[in-house]
């Protein structure tokens, strides 16, 4: 019996191309923020004129000004997001670093002469370090409850908040707060010339902080952070120390708090004693809700929306007291997408995906 030797098919896989579909969808997260990153920063070439939304030309100053302030408050909600949204300490004293930020940068160039980044590194390391031992004190109150930690650190924001309103010394300028020390801060970011220098300031921070957040919870670390927000026990049986990490969390979110304060600083020429108190942590918590919490893009939509309309309603007419018309807002994008408004999007793609799953089914 003669056996015939078939020649062996070829084991060697075909090259992957770029264009495969495996490569394809690994770029696939990027290709969003990327876009969104590039026509955000091509936006002071721009001259378009968008009427009711904006009084002038996308790059006039007015305008740089307006979207700057959007995007560090997005950049501030998405930092929350990180503690609240994502490992679900709900903290009332995240304003405290905010205002550490801005008043530590305006008091190290006013009081010791330093430059904004000498006195913006030391705001960081400082405040930092204070951090981690407020962060300690607030998360030992867990065994209480969530309650606890809510509220020791609304105690030590509200200590803070009537620090800065009795201005001792006339270091933090009361209720009148402090202008910028325009001295210790370079040219390239003073003057309403400069206001595209600012604007683009703003946006660095906004991608600094995405590009944080979104790698810090996409890590095992940030698995471990998304385990503790569903069962901190399952989590202390499998060997992991859940007070670690969510120290870890909270001293990360209250350092991304601290560079939004300086480069809050430089948006709005001053820093104001409202940043200190809970009513401002209260306000990136109703961004957070309205975004999303713990959704990619959720803290950023919230941010910029609720910004923009705070600054803009009064403009339009509408009324007097903003705050009003937004909480009837909130309350009505609440009670149409509980998840917040990206959640929206992603209930219809998860439709669209079981109607496909369902028809394919139906086919076999």
């Amino acid at each position: 019996m003669t056996l015939t030797h078939l020649p062996a098919p070829d084991a060697t896989p075909a090259p992957r191309t770029p264009d495969s579909p495996r490569s394809a969808a690994r770029w696939r997260p990027y290709a969003v923020p990327a876009v969104v990153l590039v026509v955000l920063a091509l936006l002071p070439y721009s001259a378009l004129e968008i009427p009711v939304l904006f009084d002038g030309r996308l790059n006039s100053p007015g305008s740089l000004q307006l979207i700057a302030l959007c995007l560090v408050f997005a950049g501030l909600a998405l930092g929350y997001d990180l503690m609240f949204g994502r490992t679900g300490l709900l903290s009332f004293g995240h304003a405290l670093y905010i205002a550490g930020g801005a008043y530590g940068t305006q008091l190290a160039m006013t009081e010791l002469g330093l430059g904004l980044l000498p006195a913006a590194l030391l705001t960081l390391v400082l405040g930092t370090l204070a951090a981690v031992v407020l962060g300690a004190i607030s998360l030992r109150t867990l065994a209480l409850g969530g309650i606890g930690f809510a509220m020791v650190t609304l105690a030590f924001a509200q200590a803070g908040a009537i620090w800065i309103e009795r201005n001792p010394g006339g270091l933090t300028g009361g209720e009148e707060g402090l202008p910028l020390h325009t001295a210790g801060v370079p040219e390239a970011f003073v003057g309403v010339a400069n206001t595209v220098n600012v604007y683009w300031l703003a946006l660095a921070y906004l991608a600094l902080v995405a590009a944080v957040v979104w790698s810090a919870t996409a890590s095992p670390v940030g698995r471990v952070w998304q385990a503790l927000r569903d069962n901190e026990q399952r989590i202390a049986v499998l060997g992991r120390d859940p007070f670690r990490h969510k120290l870890g969390a909270f001293v990360l979110a209250s350092a991304l708090a601290l560079l939004g304060g300086i480069v809050h600083l430089l948006v709005t020429a001053g820093a104001t004693p409202h940043s200190s108190t809970p009513e401002f942590t209260l306000t990136l918590l109703v961004m957070v809700v309205l975004g999303g919490a713990g959704t990619r893009w959720g803290p950023i939509v919230g941010g910029v929306l609720f910004t923009y309309l705070d600054q803009r309603l009064a403009s339009w007419g509408i009324g007097s007291e903003p705050m009003l018309i937004l909480g009837t807002l909130f309350i009505l994008a609440v009670y149409v997408a509980p998840g917040g408004l990206t959640s929206i999007r992603l209930h219809r793609t998860r439709r669209s995906a079981a109607r496909a799953d369902s028809r394919s089914q139906e086919h076999r």
